[in-house]
């Protein structure tokens, strides 16, 4: 059986998730915690660059 390289446990299937600029062998809660802690960093950073008057492309 695979193991999750994030929190250790024997799953029945390993799920690819890109975090960042890389790819990741999960299991599906740890990808579902990453893809929900990406959402919220993409969110605040598009409110500090809005506060911030930031015009460019990220």
């Amino acid at each position: 059986m695979p193991t999750c390289r994030e929190c250790d446990s024997e799953v029945d299937e390993l799920r690819t998730v890109k975090v960042g600029s890389k790819k990741k062998k999960m299991c599906e809660d740890c990808a579902d915690r990453a893809a929900q802690e990406g959402a919220i960093a993409e969110e605040s950073e598009a409110v500090v660059q809005q506060m911030m008057g930031f015009k460019g492309r990220r």
